[in-house]
């Protein structure tokens, strides 16, 4: 592989962004303004109804982030034109064909201008309704696919995947590409037309018996779980996110197009804001708030995505006390600026070459990391930055403890809090009723923990690892220009974990996420 330049790449470069309102995006962006500001121009595609609303999103939701100081800083006065001359967003939703911009004539300015496409849109849930899934994740990566071709001067499509599209997994696993209907399970074949059919389908049939809103909303979570799993995936999520990977090597043609499956992303290391990162996502809201009640599950939210910063919260409100995993496990993460970095890294390399590369962002083969480093990294800050009461006054510094065995954390659950239910429920049936409204909303919230549990279990005892060979030999490429391969360092054997968590990641999620 040559010596790549990617400064130079993105100079003069005009470059359509999905997804941009999402954490990576914003890293994105910042990046690409502030290390190359000859940049012609970025349109961000946000979910809104018109120009107006688009616009004001792109000011409230990215620019006014302190992810923007630096890029404040170096303009000064002048930031605010700077961004109105390079940045564009656009009112529209890859849900829909020409990704919803309606403008003909706007269609055929980005088909005439644009020369990179970077799709970092996706719906994260893993027990998202089955149709809204396959409508973000599947279908909105054929109508960018679709999108992309009509560009004329195309160099690049960029496409963020997961690299848990590979399912439960074990040992090496390689940086390959899915073929069109391959499954994870025996010789089963995957009709993706056929699945969103399905889907289609069973929501008439939801609305046609006037099905409430929540109980077609949970009717369609649960297909898309029983779909994943019929396949050989472990929730709706990846199943999805391997549809969209499918249909893009299928359908790209001579398209040059780079996948990027990264690992679990946290805060940015070092560029340029250590430890920014988004606030922590709805699940950690309702887990947190199970525990006024149920204290000692919040731990399975632990385990994927940024969902680590939950427990730091949890614990820093002193709402969690235990939870249940495995500390000896590896948990293959990396910050977002290295992601960001090998995202441009990967464009630059491949630009304009017609075919397809796959490649996985990760740390567990060349700087694996355990969940032991940062509970003592978690362990270590509190000690030195006491939680503190509402009162004002120093909470007491415990240890975090541990359930490992599934079974054992099952035993634990009904003993805890399954048995006391069911007395408490007999107490109501004896009392004519007076306790319902109190025992179903217990109950409810044990059944979510216990669906929660269901959920994350495949990452809990998660025995695989990413090769990242193709990464590699990008990383010997960017050798070949120490300047370049400083501003865009992604490689995880720079990290020093304990220092990251204990300086960099603990205290960003203290300042940026908790409430």
């Amino acid at each position: 592989m040559e010596s790549i330049r990617i400064v130079e790449f993105f100079k003069n470069k005009s470059i359509l962004v999905t997804g941009s309102t999402g954490f990576l995006a914003k890293i994105f962006v910042e990046k690409v303004l502030r290390v190359q500001p000859e940049v012609k121009k970025l349109f961000l595609l946000v979910r809104a109804g018109d120009a107006t609303s688009a616009n004001q999103r792109v000011q409230t939701e990215i620019l006014e982030k302190d992810l923007f100081k630096v890029l404040k800083d170096k303009h000064g006065d002048g930031f605010r034109s700077f961004v109105t001359k390079k940045l564009v967003p656009l009112a529209g939703d890859i849900v829909q064909e020409d990704l919803g911009i309606h403008d003909s004539d706007l269609r055929r300015n980005l088909w005439k201008e644009v020369e990179v496409v970077v799709n970092v849109a996706a719906t994260t849930n893993f027990d998202e309704r089955y149709d809204v899934a396959l409508g973000v994740n599947v279908l909105g990566a054929k109508h960018i696919l679709e999108f992309a071709k009509r560009c004329v001067r195309l160099e690049m499509l960029l496409h963020v995947s997961t690299a848990y599209v590979a399912g439960e997994q074990s040992g090496l696993i390689l940086e390959k590409k899915f073929l069109m209907g391959e499954t994870l399970k025996g010789d089963s074949y995957l009709d993706i037309e056929a699945e969103l059919s399905l889907a289609d389908e069973k929501k008439r049939e939801l609305r046609a018996e006037d099905a409430p809103e929540e109980a077609e909303k949970l009717a369609m979570k649960e297909l898309g779980i029983r779909r994943a799993k019929l396949f050989g995936w472990p929730n709706t999520y990846v199943f999805t996110k391997a549809m969209g990977e499918m249909l893009l090597g299928h359908s790209r043609g001579d398209l040059p197009m780079v996948i990027l499956r990264p690992t679990i992303i946290t805060s940015v290391q070092s560029d340029p804001l250590p430890g920014w990162i988004e606030g922590t996502r709805r699940w950690s809201r309702c887990v947190l708030d199970l525990h006024c009640h149920l204290r000692a599950t919040a731990g399975v939210r632990w385990l994927l995505c940024r969902t680590i910063d939950s427990v730091i919260i949890g614990y820093a409100k002193g709402k969690i006390t235990c939870f249940f995993g495995d500390l000896d496990i590896i948990m293959d993460v990396v910050p977002g600026d290295m992601v960001v970095n090998a995202m441009m890294a990967t464009m630059a390399a491949h630009s304009g070459q017609q075919a397809e590369f796959i490649y996985h962002m990760g740390s567990s083969v060349r700087n694996p990391v355990t969940y032991d480093t940062l509970e003592h990294c978690h362990f270590r800050y509190f000690l030195a930055n006491p939680r503190v009461g509402r009162d004002g006054s120093v909470m007491p510094m415990k240890r975090l403890r541990f359930i490992k065995s599934m079974v054992v954390f099952r035993v634990f659950m009904t003993l805890r809090y399954k048995l006391p239910f069911e007395v408490m429920h007999l107490v109501n049936l004896l009392s004519c009723g007076r306790l319902a409204r109190g025992y179903n909303e217990l109950n409810r919230k044990y059944k979510f923990v216990m669906h929660l549990v269901e959920l994350y279990k495949p990452y809990v005892y998660f025995d695989g690892c990413f090769d990242d060979l193709n990464m590699e030999r990008l990383r010997m490429a960017m050798k070949k220009d120490d300047a370049e391969a400083r501003m865009f360092d992604f490689d995880p054997k720079h990290v020093d974990w304990e220092d990251y968590f204990c300086s960099i990641h603990i205290p960003g999620v203290m300042k940026y996420a908790f409430k």
